[in-house]
């Protein structure tokens, strides 16, 4: 069995993002909410729609910042709710 993966994103504004997973799937996420919901000052920084657009993709995953400040488990991605 393949490990399920992001193989591509795309930034559609207003802090949603829409993933590509390595099984054809695409899902949109509203990464925006989720910061809006658990304010951090490590993540707050990523409201700003220049730095959210500076996400990388990495091991089969969207992060964002060098130390990896904002990252979600793949498998709330795949349902495109973060909890």
């Amino acid at each position: 069995m393949n490990t399920l993966c992001i193989i591509n994103a795309k930034d559609l504004g207003n802090l949603s993002v829409l993933l590509y997973f390595s099984d054809n799937t695409q899902k949109v996420v509203d990464i925006g909410e989720f910061i809006h919901k658990h304010p951090h000052p490590q993540y707050n920084k990523y409201l700003n729609p220049k730095q959210f657009a500076k996400f990388k993709l990495e091991n089969g995953n969207i992060v964002w910042g060098k130390d990896w400040d904002l990252i979600f488990p793949i498998e709330q991605l795949y349902k495109g709710v973060i909890e």
